[in-house]
Order: C-alpha cells, then sequence, then structure tokens
C-alpha cells in the first residue's frame, strides 16, 4: 500500500468517525429505542431453574465384593465361583434409560409442590397447565391453534385413556414427554463413570423434586433390572426347598411311625420295607439339603447384585435462575442497533454520494 492510499483510508476513517459522531443523537436513539425492547424481551420470558445431581454407582468394589461373598459362601460349602457375572446394564445406558417413555411416565404421578406451596398437583397436571412462555408465542400459536380447532371439528374425537399406557398416548401426553425430554438431561463420565442428572424448570422447588425423584427410581430400576433373574431363581428355590422340607419330614414322620409299630419284628419283610423307607428319606434329605444349599446361593447372588450408589452431589433447590441471561440480552440488542445504525448511516451516504455523482454526470 502507498503512502497516498494509506493517507487517504485514515481521511476516509477519519470522516467516518465525525459522521457518526455528528449522528450520536440518531444513534444513542435507536439503542434507546433497543434497549426498551431489550427489557420487553428479557422480562417477557420465564425464569428457568436448573437442579443438578451426581452420583457414583458402585463399579471397582463389585470384583472385591463378589470374592468376599465367594470366601464366606465357600466356608458354607456352597460354590458361588458360577453365579459371579458381570455388571448386568453398562453405566453408559443410564442416559437412556432416563429419556425412555416408559421411565418419564413413571413421573407423571409424582406429587409436587410449587416452591411457593400454593398447590399440590401431579407432575403432569403441572407440565400441562403452570408452565408460562413468552406472550409473542400466543401471538405466533393463534393460527395454528385455530386451524387445530376447526380440523378437529371434521375428525373423530381423541380417544382418552385415564391409565397411563406406553403403547398408547395422548396427544397432551405425547406433548409433556417432549417437553421433558427437552428438561431432562443425564450424563455419564467416561472414565469416572460419574451420572449426572440435570433438571430444568421454571420452578425452583419443583426442579429439584423431579431430580432427587429422578434420581431414586433410576437406582431402583437398576436394581431391579440386576436382580431380577437372581430373585426369580430365588423364589423358584424357595418354592421346591418349602415342597422338599415337606417331603423330607413326611418321609421321616413314616420311617419312625414304622420303627414303633414294628419293634422285636424280624423278618425278611419287615427288612424290606425299613430298608425302602430309610432309602426314601434318605433320597428326600438329599433334595432338601441341595435345595437348602441353592436357596442360600440365590440369596448370597441377590445380595452381590444389588448395586451400590454414592450421591456426590445432592438435590439441592436452586437460589439463581439460569435463563434468560437478561444482561446478555440487553447487551445483544444494544449491540445490534449500535451496529445497525452505523451501516445505516454508511448506506446512505454511500446512496447519497452516488446520487450526486450521477447528477454530475
Amino acid at each position: 500500500m502507498s503512502v497516498t492510499e494509506s493517507e487517504e483510508q485514515e481521511i476516509d476513517l477519519v470522516e467516518l468517525a465525525q459522521k457518526i459522531w455528528k449522528q450520536r443523537k440518531f444513534i444513542l436513539k435507536i439503542c434507546g429505542i433497543a434497549l426498551l425492547i431489550g427489557l420487553i424481551v428479557a422480562f417477557s420470558i420465564p425464569k428457568e431453574y436448573s437442579t443438578t445431581v451426581k452420583m457414583a454407582p458402585e463399579i471397582a468394589e463389585t470384583t472385591k465384593r463378589a470374592n468376599n461373598l465367594s470366601g464366606l459362601a465357600s466356608m458354607a460349602g456352597i460354590n458361588m465361583g458360577s453365579t459371579l457375572t458381570a455388571d448386568a446394564i453398562s453405566p453408559d445406558l443410564y442416559p437412556d434409560v432416563v429419556g425412555s417413555t416408559p421411565f418419564l411416565l413413571e413421573l407423571f404421578t409424582l406429587p409436587v409442590t410449587n416452591h411457593k406451596k400454593e398447590y399440590t398437583i401431579s407432575f403432569y397436571d403441572y407440565m400441562l397447565d403452570h408452565q408460562r412462555g413468552p406472550w409473542w408465542n400466543n401471538i405466533i400459536q393463534a393460527p395454528f391453534k385455530l386451524l387445530g380447532w376447526i380440523r378437529n371439528l371434521f375428525n373423530d374425537k381423541e380417544i382418552f385413556f385415564e391409565e397411563l399406557d406406553s403403547f398408547w398416548l395422548s396427544q397432551n401426553q405425547k406433548d409433556v414427554l417432549e417437553a421433558l425430554n427437552n428438561r431432562i438431561s443425564a450424563s455419564v463420565d467416561k472414565k469416572t463413570f460419574v451420572i449426572t442428572v440435570s433438571v430444568k424448570m421454571q420452578d425452583p422447588f419443583i426442579s429439584a423434586q423431579i431430580a432427587q425423584a429422578i434420581t431414586k427410581k433410576l437406582q431402583e430400576y437398576i436394581t431391579n433390572y440386576r436382580t431380577q433373574k437372581a430373585k426369580q431363581d430365588y423364589y423358584f428355590t424357595e418354592k421346591a426347598y418349602t415342597e422338599a422340607k415337606d417331603t423330607y419330614y413326611k418321609t421321616q414322620e413314616a420311617y419312625a411311625k414304622f420303627e414303633d409299630s414294628n419293634k422285636n419284628i424280624i423278618s425278611a419283610t419287615y427288612r424290606t420295607e425299613q430298608i425302602r423307607l430309610q432309602n426314601e428319606m434318605s433320597l428326600a434329605f438329599g433334595i432338601y439339603n441341595t435345595l437348602a444349599q441353592q436357596l442360600e446361593e440365590n440369596r448370597l447372588r441377590i445380595q452381590e447384585q444389588t448395586p451400590v450408589y454414592t450421591v456426590i452431589e445432592p438435590a439441592i433447590v436452586p437460589l439463581r435462575a439460569i435463563y434468560p441471561k437478561k444482561l446478555f440480552i440487553l447487551v445483544a440488542f444494544i449491540f445490534l442497533a449500535f451496529s445497525g445504525s452505523i451501516i445505516y448511516l454508511f448506506i446512505n451516504d454511500l446512496l447519497k454520494k452516488n446520487q450526486i455523482y450521477d447528477e454530475k454526470k
């Protein structure tokens, strides 16, 4: 760049600054209007509060605790080698569990109370009737609501089910589920396996209530998932054990009655019947003893597969809203107004110069 071009550019910048200074009242007026609009927008958006809960599932201690149980079981003559298995569900799947439809539907019937304690209603009713939006949403949605109302006049009425069923949901239930998917999030740290659950609501107290409920339900869900097969085995073995115990007691009682009624009798028939009853009693005792060991083994398996969670960060009622960021909105509106007014002045000045040039030409 030559010295002349540099001087011309410097002169243009000085001239531009002078023009901006001359039009400072216009720019301040535009910025003032933008500030007013920004205030309206910032205070029209409902406040959002976020509650975060962190918990750590039992991962590293599983093998150690399983080995301890195996040692205790071996002392009682029980072999736990075949029952010790890896975790039934990976922590990576926990976010999918939290976002699943059956899991979220369980929250619908949960009673919640607002922070002013004005009402206690179901979480579904709160999401359906107590969620506010900015006033311009009503203006934007008005034509669509009108079209939907007209369409419903010519369509069959929507089938409504009082009981929640993930197989067939009403439109309102689908809308609430979609809103919950946007307000509830879960993530897992790949290195530490720490589970983070975040809940964003317009009421701070309800935000904390839902975060606490999700933590509890997630623990119950994973516990039931991991111990379901072990519990089924335990209940089946317990039933067989009870039947085997009754059978053993009956054979034992039959043998005792036979011995009492045939004292001092020596005959081949007596010896044959005695051996038969002894064999039946021994067989019944063997089955009874084996099922007793299996029952204890299944009980230990349930204990071994029951996960333990450590809540690192419990649910705490948030004191400050995370949204809207009023200062950011005001700064953004003022910046856009200031930039837009300068661009307007620059374009307007350029058009005037071109018009003068065309008139001279």
